[in-house]
């Protein structure tokens, strides 16, 4: 059995889409941090993103848990031409293509970037792996938003449109149980 603690990162206060754009992460909100840190188990192994935002948050609650090597595959949604820019400006370039990619996401994609299922068959693959390779019964995992809203699709067998109705929140909890390989979600955007 293992238990995956999903953090979403903390707060980037972007205004537009981030997903591989590497920007730093607001870590100055302590309270939380150290409410993050008592409820997360003690002895999991940890590992995060390769981007900024996630490192700097697994750092900081990293404390005695076994750190394991940033994975590129645990990275946000790569939008392509679309990050960076603000949501508006996306919905006026490409108005058939944003509508399209939100109200039916699977398989569009942004100019130069993934699609949701591409996306979410990269991510699924990095945690069957790091599942394979790590006999630890807890891992904690400091991702983003749209890798977390992928494994509960993965979890509740749902789609990815109603995936996208969860509300995963800076700092948040998503934990996922894994158990001969049936999974379990037993907690979604806990807030400490």
């Amino acid at each position: 059995m293992t238990d995956w603690w999903w953090i979403r990162h903390g707060p980037t206060h972007a205004k537009s889409m981030v997903g591989w754009s590497d920007i730093k992460a607001d870590l100055s909100d302590h309270e939380t941090i150290k409410k993050l840190n008592e409820y997360l188990p003690k002895n999991a192994d940890l590992v995060s993103s390769d981007l900024s935002r996630t490192i700097e948050t697994a750092n900081v609650i990293q404390n005695n848990r076994n750190r394991i090597p940033n994975e590129f595959n645990l990275r946000e949604f790569n939008f392509g031409d679309w990050d960076g820019k603000h949501w508006e400006e996306i919905s006026k370039l490409d108005p058939k293509l944003s509508y399209a990619y939100w109200s039916t996401p699977g398989h569009i994609s942004p100019p130069n970037g993934e699609s949701w299922n591409a996306a979410a068959e990269r991510i699924n693959e990095c945690v069957d792996k790091i599942s394979e390779s790590n006999k630890n019964s807890d891992i904690v995992v400091v991702a983003h938003f749209g890798v977390i809203l992928t494994q509960i699709q993965r979890a509740l067998k749902i789609t990815p449109l109603k995936a996208l109705s969860y509300k995963i929140d800076n700092f948040s909890v998503t934990r996922i149980r894994i158990c001969k390989k049936k999974w379990q979600v037993l907690e979604i955007n806990t807030v400490l």
